[in-house]
């Protein structure tokens, strides 16, 4: 199971991180020692890190089982856990499984069992149901995102798992959100809750409301984009038909998107967040699906092109931006005939008669047919386009790396030159396809 095992100060030069901030510093205090621990802290806090440093610490490399399970609400949040504690290369083996990709998928990484299992409720039931690893050794539960994963809709699958878990002597939630009743069959009994929810900080997020001059905002929200400017921000819509009404307008109008909805196939919704994090989209069309747990960088601004239907809907959209130390913009798009909700206080509302050009993306997104499992790196991914491609380092944006293929972001305007050059050559001893996203 562990190869090398790696300590704290180890897996944080690996992440390149000099410091711990002083929520993480006390959950991993308090995590260490605690049976029970609600963990409450904003959006982009490093929830992720709090928790894993002290599970890790905990693994026992002689133990072959799974030792700690984590529960997550959706996909993207699986992927994301999984990437990270992948990043740290603590030296155990960790896999996510989820509903939207094959179960064979599933199969074949457990039959080499991971120390730390990543899941959604209802694929973890399935793997429980089937007897597919032994449970007796997970000592460690954590249920990420709580507020979600113990909403009605997963309560059955959650109390079925939770009873299969006897040996279980350490529980951890976390969460962006307080006053969730917690269900008794979780089993926290007298935990200690960190709420870092409650340190009042100047708020450097600014609310702006954009009125548009009928009830079709469409016209108003290409004109919202263009007076932005190029910078990374995210429509959020209510409903998949809303998605589809505003990615026809912004097509029409010769600007870049990428989709995010729960009506979309993993694939899609993984190659749209890998599009919209590299740069190769500037404008990200979502349902609240985005507004959390997922593998997003931070954005300047958000966009409410339908409004929230709860506060809870508009926190948590809001929380996209203006995180930790920066400064973000929400922008309220408001009907003229919509009366916003009591949650959201009215503002003046702006002028966006000034515009900006609008600019295509500088970078376009190459895909290659290789990945992790033909023991590609990315190293050697960077040494194809540096050699056989011809190009510097400044022309090389971000690659990602999955199991079987990657993704690498290429200025668009040598593109189509490097697919040229590069299509069907040799990666390791793979020859590998490359092409656009």
């Amino acid at each position: 199971m562990a190869n090398s095992i790696r300590g704290q100060q180890d897996i944080l030069e690996k992440l390149k991180i000099a410091a711990l901030n002083p929520m993480q510093e006390e959950a991993i205090a308090v995590i260490g020692k605690t049976t029970n621990t609600v963990l409450l802290s904003p959006t982009g806090t490093g929830k992720t890190l709090a928790f894993l440093l002290p599970i890790i610490e905990a693994l026992d490399p002689e133990i072959t089982d799974v030792q700690a399970l984590i529960l997550v609400p959706s996909r993207e949040l699986a992927i994301q856990i999984e990437q990270v504690a992948r990043n740290m290369g603590a030296g155990f083996k960790v896999n996510a499984v989820y509903g939207g990709r094959p179960m064979s998928k599933d199969k074949i990484e457990l039959k080499h069992i991971p120390a730390i299992l990543i899941g959604t409720p209802g694929r973890i039931v399935d793997h429980f149901s089937n007897d597919r690893f032994s449970k007796s050794s997970i000592k460690t539960l954590v249920l990420d995102e709580f507020d979600k994963s113990l909403e009605t809709g997963f309560e059955n699958e959650m109390r079925a798992i939770i009873n299969e878990l006897p040996h279980v002597n350490k529980r951890i939630l976390t969460s962006a959100t307080q006053g969730v009743k917690i269900p008794s069959f979780v089993r926290l009994d007298a935990p200690t809750i960190l709420n870092f929810l409650k340190e009042k900080k100047a708020s450097k997020l600014s609310i702006q409301t954009v009125l548009a001059t009928d009830n079709d905002k469409l016209q108003t929200l290409v004109d919202l984009l263009r007076h932005i400017g190029n910078a990374p921000g995210i429509i959020f819509c209510n409903y998949k038909d809303s998605i589809n009404q505003v990615s026809t307008f912004l097509a029409k109008s010769q600007i870049d998107y990428a989709c995010f909805s729960g009506g979309m196939e993993q694939r899609d919704r993984e190659r749209s967040l890998i599009k919209f994090r590299n740069g190769s989209c500037q404008v990200l069309i979502a349902t609240d699906l985005a507004a959390r747990g997922i593998d997003i960088p931070e954005m300047k601004y958000i966009i409410h092109f339908e409004l929230p239907r709860a506060v809870e809907e508009f926190t948590h959209r809001n929380g996209r931006t203006a995180r930790v130390n920066a400064k973000g913009t929400a922008y309220v798009l408001q009907g003229a005939k919509e009366r916003l909700p009591a949650f959201i206080k009215s503002t003046t509302p702006i002028d966006i008669s000034k515009k900006e050009p609008y600019k295509p993306p500088f970078w376009e997104t190459l895909f290659i047919s290789g990945g992790r499992k033909d023991k590609i790196s990315k190293g050697d991914i960077a040494g194809l386009f540096f050699k056989q491609g011809g190009i510097n380092k400044d022309q090389l944006g971000v690659i990602e790396l999955k199991q079987d293929c990657a993704f690498v972001a290429v200025p668009t305007s040598i593109a189509n030159q490097l697919i040229e050059k590069l299509n069907n050559t040799r990666l390791k001893r793979k020859k590998v396809r490359i092409t656009l996203l």
